[in-house]
């Protein structure tokens, strides 16, 4: 199979270099042209159903991003299941037949690279968490608000990368220079009225009022628009969530997984990546 050249200086290294150090982040290739690279031999291969795997918090872009891949071919079909990257990673390593897998973090992805179920992976969007509100009678203001006593929070839970992050954030608070308090994650904790499965589930409690405050990525709350509030938290606690994706080997058709991992590194599929609120690696 001939693959184009741009895909292999984007390659990471294999499941075994993966394991000693780690994944690396992908460098794009293209000049700045929105038209798709020719591919030798491989354009009339890219047809067919493939199923993406992808992490709750890639919904929106990727629909749209499945909808042109589609259109810049039309004999090709992305149909998607979104939940959270580590139900995702236990149903890949189960033998579910997905394609790709694209996952809000690393650790979900080394896992299933760990599983031997994806040789490679590739870095492709960074993203970063915001503590959502309610529009109505909003009782948190600042991060610091969130362990003041009587707050209902709401977080993904703790296997969730958006609810690592989130956790992650509160022990930043508490112990970098500059920290709320020294116990700060304690008594925000202390308020945790549920543990959700996904960053969207956590979203859609503090939509319906059912929480005073949830930390969702910054993309997930730009898409609630005006359904809820946003409170920032200080760039000195916040994290950066790193997305990556990778072909996995349970899926039937590499060559349009292949088209549609490349597609997505396109200057059209990072612009969609951009509009959705997702900064580039």
């Amino acid at each position: 199979m001939t693959r184009n050249h741009t895909i292999s200086r984007r390659r990471l290294l294999g499941a075994a270099g993966a394991l000693a150090v780690g994944i690396l982040p992908a460098a794009c290739g293209g000049d700045g042209s929105d038209a798709t690279p020719t591919r030798t031999g491989t354009a009339d291969l890219v047809t067919g159903e493939i199923l993406v795997f992808a992490a709750s918090s890639l919904t929106d872009a990727f629909k749209e991003l499945g909808a042109a891949f589609e259109d810049e071919h039309p004999g090709a079909r992305a149909r998607f299941n979104f939940a959270s990257s580590s139900t995702l990673a236990t149903q890949v390593n189960e033998g579910a037949p997905a394609d790709i897998f694209a996952s809000a973090d690393l650790q979900q992805l080394k896992v299933v690279m760990d599983a031997r179920n994806a040789s490679e992976a590739q870095l492709f969007a960074t993203n970063d968490l915001v503590v959502v509100t309610p529009t109505k009678g909003a009782t948190v203001k600042t991060l610091a608000d969130v362990a003041k006593p009587g707050v209902r929070l709401v977080l993904a839970g703790r296997d969730v990368p958006a609810g690592r992050y989130a956790r992650e954030v509160l022990a930043r608070a508490s112990t970098l220079p500059g920290a709320i308090a020294a116990d700060f994650a304690t008594k925000a904790l202390a308020n945790l009225r549920s543990e959700e499965p996904n960053v969207r589930a956590v979203l859609t409690k503090v939509q319906l009022g059912e929480a005073d405050a949830g930390f969702v990525y910054r993309t997930d709350a730009a898409a609630a628009g005006t359904q809820v509030g946003t409170v920032e938290i200080p760039a000195a606690f916040n994290v950066q969530a790193q997305y990556a994706i990778a072909v996995t080997r349970n899926g039937k058709n590499v060559t349009t997984a292949e088209a549609f991992v490349e597609f997505l590194f396109l200057p059209r599929g990072q612009k969609i990546m951009a509009s959705h609120g997702f900064g580039a690696q």
